[in-house]
């Protein structure tokens, strides 16, 4: 199995890539290719062109939420594909903002579900653990179980059917786990859940297998310490083996997970490949 960066916020190699805030990676395996996520739209096809990776090709497409720098490339990848299955939650298309320096911006997909139906998405929207392909996952909703992964309340989204914003705890947030020879893969879009939340999640979901590698982006950027060190215990707890951060990690705490981790860690950016 073969994992390929498209899409992140900055580049591994100087040779025509291009880097945008967001992310999307190319899944090869025996069985079929997928696609996770599509980043913002505008680096996803000549990146994809760049790295050789034929999104004509992909079974599906997988989401792993609702957010504009992860979907923002449906349709372009609907466009080169035509008709193509697309996974997430019932809750991707949630009307959302983002507080920041005093505005009020929108987070979420910037497309219309009947949109992307015309140009071919079949979307399959469910909370639970499916099988999209063969020992190919989507995680389903995470649990959130401890008080240390408390979100982002800048974060907002619409309560119910009226016009009030409440912040926005991100339950459509979704991982794909991969079953490889050498143990699972967990990729994670931005880690809305915490990233402990989803690993053990994992950990329950997959009882007996080992998680090979962790790849994505953490949303550690926005971690206090204490969540940042009960992170790093997580890793150690599940004995994952490779790290590979990008997107909304951070570059401070990717500089101190790469310190903490050593030969474990590696950057997860556009034209990094993990095989296994």
């Amino acid at each position: 199995m073969r994992l390929t960066i498209l899409c992140e916020n900055s580049v591994a190699h100087p040779f025509g890539l291009l880097g945008e805030h967001g992310f999307a990676c190319y899944l090869e395996t025996p069985s079929g290719n997928y696609l996770f996520d599509t980043g913002q739209g505008q680096t996803l096809v000549p990146n994809a062109r760049r790295l050789g990776k034929d999104l004509a090709a992909i079974e599906a497409l997988l989401i792993s939420h609702g957010h504009y720098d992860h979907t923002g490339g449906l349709p372009a990848v609907l466009e080169i594909r035509g008709s193509l299955d697309v996974y997430g939650h019932p809750e991707m298309f949630s009307v959302r903002y983002w507080e920041i320096e005093g505005r009020r911006c929108y987070l979420g997909i910037p497309f219309k579900r009947q949109y992307l139906e015309s140009l071919g998405a079949r979307f399959h929207l469910s909370s639970d653990l499916v099988e999209v392909g063969p020992d190919i996952f989507m995680s389903g909703e995470i649990p959130r179980r401890n008080t240390f992964e408390q979100g982002d309340p800048q974060q907002l989204t619409v309560a119910g059917s009226g016009a009030v914003l409440r912040p926005d705890p991100v339950a459509d947030d979704l991982s794909m786990v991969i079953r490889s020879p050498k143990g699972l893969i967990l990729v994670v879009g931005c880690a809305h859940a915490g990233l402990v939340n989803i690993l053990d999640y994992v950990v329950e979901q997959f009882p007996d297998e080992a998680i090979h590698a962790v790849v994505g982006g953490t949303h550690l950027g926005f971690a206090e310490d204490g969540q940042f060190e009960e992170t790093l215990r997580a890793f150690k707890r599940t004995g994952i083996e490779k790290v590979g951060v990008s997107h909304c990690t951070g570059l401070k705490k990717a500089a101190r997970l790469s310190e903490r981790l050593g030969e474990r860690f590696f950057f997860a950016n556009v034209g990094t490949v993990l095989e296994a």
